[in-house]
This record gives structure tokens, C-alpha cells and sequence, in this order.
């Protein structure tokens, strides 16, 4: 809930319309779901603008809409503006999106509870959810559902914070140079945890230096007591371990180096990883994913500055329920599939490769693989790489997209039999070739895996 002085204040806009009754309801971007009193901010998106709403938001009752003014300024707009500011105030800004943020930071700041966030190539929703899991044991914890980790995701995550919550633990997602320190600056994060440094992204940041740089934005960013959860297996971070700086308190975790939570005694049996972690606690993780581990880890160190005790903690980890499609075992007409159509990349690729060499079969393991994007001019490569790795962990290849036609092309050249590698453009197909073609049966085991805009789900 903010006053009318409040969001002035924030956003430093320009009352086109001062309110008739100003309600302090929520904030909104959606008409459909405004409720009476909201205020309504009109963003432009990919796919619509809200200044084609603002109409309607009136007429549901919003006490005040949040317009572009140069927008408003444009013909098309200026009879709408004239029929909305009858029944609700107007505020005019010179970027909705960024007044979206500057209320999500001051909403930030009238609620100092501990805001810890999570960054990184692979594994950040898998992470924020475990972290959120531990800690929920005997707090209310506020955190971004599911993926909504970008510039309109985290503001409206964050303006759900009141005095109800105990802490807040948000996901950081970035495709473009300066995005994790812009949404850092929203959500202000006291603890800030880097799961890996990957390929991903490539086409906006060209090297791993360049994602490096970018994740550890995060890091910089922080707030007092500015607490840094880093991987020290990961090369890359590792660097910046060794040289921790008075910036921020740096903790490590990890299974082949020596950490403050190390892991060992790894062992996968049944479905499920059991681990040691400092060479004392005993693990279950109910997860065919060996990164999983990293994790998992990342989030023990997080419950253990919050005073949660280790019982606890091992009892909430395995009792973990992993999001949606991340190496998830589905039946599907008595065929046995691995799920993992959420996302991909270089790195997530391999790991979920691994899986299914790993997985023992009585029949053929069928890989259905999707492209990959934002890899930029590395495409080609790590498409022919991610090929030559299928090729020795699957019996049969369903290649989906234009750029995974260099996989096949790959896979066959190294010795994946030509007749068992197939091609075709979009998931449909792939389906069809999946169900006339290889037709899989009850002894084989398919591992389903693309980019989100491959539409991958689309196979079962």
C-alpha cells in the first residue's frame, strides 16, 4: 500500500489528474486483474502496451494510473487520457518500467528484512527455491515464483513485501550487459549468491570474462552486511575468492576444493544423491542432477547464517521438490522420459547429457535435443560440441531447430549411426518423428531438452 505522496515521491512523476479518492490499493500492470482502488501502471511490452488499457483500468476502478507522458502526449492516446482522467488520477513519468522499479525499491526500503539473491548461469530458480524451502521452516519468506527474475518480474515480486515477511530471497536473471547491477538496485540484497560462470548469453556478453563480470555485479552491489555465497569449484569464481577484498565477507562452497561447506562421499542410488557435507552431515537429495549438489550446498550456507540448525535443514532437503522441468523422471504411455524442457545451455546441456549416460536401461537412450540461443558467434561450436557429446552418451538423436543441425552433423561424425540421428524444425515434428519413427517402448529412456523458445514440452 502507498499514499499518493509516497508514490510521488518514488517516482518523481507529474500529476497529469490529481485523484477524485485515492484508495493506496496495490500496484498493477495487468487491467484484467486490477481490483478497485489499484494503481495501475501502463508498460509497454513485446506484445501489448498498457496505454491501450488505461480506459479500462479506470473503468474497473484504478485511483490512479502511471502513463508514459510522452505517450500521452501522441494523438491516439490524448482522447483516452481525456475520458480516463474523468474518473481516476493520472501521473505522467518519463519511463513506466522505471517508475515500476522505483517503487519496488522503496517499498525495499520501508521493510529492512534480509533480501538475499541469487545469480548465475545455471541453477538459480533450483537454488532460490531451496533457499526458500530451508528457510520457511518457522519464517515467512517472500521470493519471485518461478522464473520472474527481469526488470518487471523482481519490481512486482518486491512490492508484495510488508511487514508479514520475515526475509526475502529473489532471482536475478540478465541478458544484456548491466542488468544484475540495475536489479540489484531495486531489491538492495544483504547476502548475494553466484551459482556458476557458463556460456550462456554469449551473443550480449562474447566471453566468459564478459558473464563474469556481469554476474559479479551482484557482489558489488551489495548491502551491509554484504555477505558474498560463492562456488569454488567454478574457475571463475574461484579467481574472485582469492582475492576477497574488504567489499564484502566471502563464503565458499564446494566438492573438489576445500571450502567453508565442502562436500564428499558422493554417492547416487535409487534416484537420489547422498553426500556428506563437512564431513559430518549426511545427505539426501532427491535428484538424478550431480550440479544439484552445488545447490543444494549453496543453500545450506544461506540456512546456517539464519541460525538454522542442521536436523532441520537435512529433513527440508530431503523433502525438496525440484521446479518444473529440471531433469524430472515422467511416465508417459508406459515410456519413460527425463524432463529437463525448462531451458538450456552449453553447461546445463552437458550436466543433463551426463544424467543420461549415467541412467541404466535394458533398451536405447533417445536424446531430443533442442537449439540453443544467445550463443552469438559461438553457436555453431558449442552446437557441434553438444552433438559429440550426445553422441556417446545416447543411442538415437532427435535434433529440433536449425542449429542443431550441426549436432547431427556432429554426432554422426562421431560415430552415432547415421540412421539413428534425425533432423526436423520445430518440437511438433519432433514428437511425430519420436512417435512413427523410433517409436520408444517401455525398456528405453528419452531425455527431452531445448531452449524455452523451442516450445520443448511440446514432445509429450
Amino acid at each position: 500500500m502507498f499514499t499518493l505522496e509516497e508514490i510521488l515521491k518514488a517516482t518523481g512523476g507529474t500529476l497529469f489528474e490529481k485523484p477524485k479518492k485515492f484508495l493506496a490499493g496495490a500496484i498493477s500492470i495487468d487491467s484484467r486483474a486490477l481490483v478497485k482502488g489499484d494503481v495501475f501502471i501502463a508498460i509497454k511490452g513485446e506484445r501489448f502496451d498498457g496505454h491501450d488499457f488505461i480506459e479500462q483500468a479506470a473503468r474497473k476502478g484504478a485511483s490512479l494510473v502511471i502513463i508514459d507522458k510522452k505517450r500521452g502526449q501522441t494523438s491516439p492516446y490524448k482522447r483516452s487520457l481525456a475520458k480516463t482522467a474523468k474518473t481516476a488520477g493520472v501521473l505522467e513519468v518519463k519511463d513506466p518500467v522505471a517508475s515500476l522499479a522505483d517503487l519496488a525499491r522503496f517499498q525495499r526500503t520501508k521493510y529492512p528484512v534480509p533480501v538475499i539473491a541469487v545469480t548465475g548461469s545455471n541453477g538459480k530458480t533450483t537454488t532460490k527455491e531451496m533457499i526458500s524451502h530451508l528457510l520457511s521452516s518457522g519464517h515467512r519468506v517472500l521470493k519471485n515464483e518461478g522464473t520472474k527474475n527481469n526488470n518487471i518480474g523482481l519490481p512486482l515480486t518486491l512490492l508484495k513485501l510488508d511487514a508479514s515477511f520475515d526475509s526475502a530471497v529473489v532471482e536475478i536473471g540478465t541478458n544484456h550487459p548491466g542488468e544484475v547491477r540495475q536489479l540489484a538496485e531495486i531489491c538492495l540484497p544483504n547476502i548475494g549468491v553466484i551459482t556458476n560462470i557458463g556460456p550462456a548469453h554469449l551473443e550480449y556478453f562474447d566471453t566468459l570474462q564478459g558473464v563474469c563480470k556481469e554476474k559479479f555485479s551482484l557482489i558489488r552491489s551489495l548491502t551491509h552486511p554484504r555477505i558474498a555465497i560463492l562456488n569454488r569449484d567454478d574457475v571463475w569464481l574461484k579467481k574472485r575468492l582469492c582475492r576477497a577484498s574488504r567489499n564484502f565477507f566471502a563464503v565458499s562452497y564446494g566438492v573438489r576444493n576445500a571450502s567453508d561447506f565442502s562436500c564428499s562421499r558422493v554417492a547416487l542410488k535409487g534416484g537420489s544423491f547422498s553426500f556428506l557435507v563437512n564431513g559430518k552431515y549426511k545427505f539426501t537429495l532427491p535428484t538424478m542432477g550431480y550440479y544439484n549438489i552445488y545447490n543444494a550446498l549453496a543453500a545450506v550456507a544461506v540456512a546456517r547464517m539464519f541460525g538454522i540448525g542442521y536436523k532441520t535443514i537435512l529433513s527440508r532437503i530431503a523433502d525438496f521438490r525440484f521446479p518444473a522441468g529440471r531433469l524430472a523422471m515422467r511416465k508417459i504411455g508406459g515410456i519413460r522420459f527425463i524432463d529437463d524442457t525448462y531451458n538450456a545451455n552449453p553447461l546445463s546441456f552437458n550436466e543433463a547429457l551426463r544424467v543420461l549416460a549415467a541412467t541404466r536401461v535394458k533398451g536405447r537412450k533417445i536424446c531430443v535435443m533442442g537449439d540453443m540461443f544467445e550463443l552469438g558467434r559461438h553457436s555453431r561450436a558449442f552446437h557441434s560440441r553438444a552433438g559429440e557429446a550426445a553422441s556417446a552418451a545416447c543411442d538415437v538423436l532427435v535434433a529440433v531447430g536449425s542449429l542443431c543441425r550441426h549436432a547431427a552433423e556432429a554426432a554422426a561424425g562421431r560415430g552415432l549411426d547415421k540412421q539413428q540421428v534425425f533432423t526436423c524444425a520445430d518440437s511438433i515434428r519432433a514428437k511425430e518423428i519420436l512417435r512413427n519413427k523410433i517409436k520408444p517402448g517401455k525398456d528405453d529412456i528419452v531425455l527431452v531438452k531445448g531452449s524455452r523458445m523451442m516450445k520443448m514440452e511440446n514432445v509429450f
